[in-house]
């Protein structure tokens, strides 16, 4: 007759896989309230000096911006994201709105849109030519990932102090 207690080893394995999950699950809830954070932060710097960075950073990622004059405000064309495919193509376009509410502090909004190209349709009959499924695009969501890098990139000592105030709020 079999005991219905489990080995050691067993215990050991069930115990560290939990460790892992609550570990895991830590981790992700800390870089959530990373970007939750850098979402509402007011850098201690005046527009003109986060604003150049903020540009090379969308360059960096091959986004090709369009600026408007004397305003703080950028919009990107759309781009492709990975590649085309018979599903649909991805593509996503950044709207960055900056924001001076004191000459030495400012503020940066980036948010992202999505659209998906849905594939090649059927062939109408009639005409010869293909018919497109149609466009899907989602609404503006803030994108937290970009803002936090940067964060990061804008103003480092910011950002430690901020991932040390989240591995102290989130265990």
């Amino acid at each position: 007759m079999r005991s219905s207690k489990h080995s050691p080893w067993f215990q050991s394995v069930v115990l560290l896989t939990a460790a892992l999950l609550a570990a895991g699950c830590a981790s992700s809830r800390r870089e959530m309230y990373i970007q939750e954070k850098a979402s509402d932060y007011v850098y201690r710097k005046p527009m003109a000096e986060v604003w150049p960075q903020l540009r090379s950073l969308l360059k960096e990622k091959e986004l090709p911006i369009r600026e408007a004059p004397g305003a703080f405000e950028i919009a990107t064309d759309w781009a492709m994201v990975g590649a085309p495919s018979s599903l649909g193509t991805n593509y996503v376009r950044y709207y960055v709105r900056g924001r001076q509410p004191s000459p030495v502090q400012s503020s940066v909004e980036i948010f992202r849109q999505n659209r998906t190209e849905s594939g090649p349709g059927p062939v109408d009959s009639r005409t010869g030519r293909r018919e497109a499924l149609g466009t899907d695009t989602t609404n503006m969501t803030r994108d937290r990932e970009l803002e936090w890098e940067l964060l990061q990139r804008v103003d480092p000592e910011g950002a430690r102090a901020l991932r040390a105030e989240a591995e102290a709020a989130v265990k």
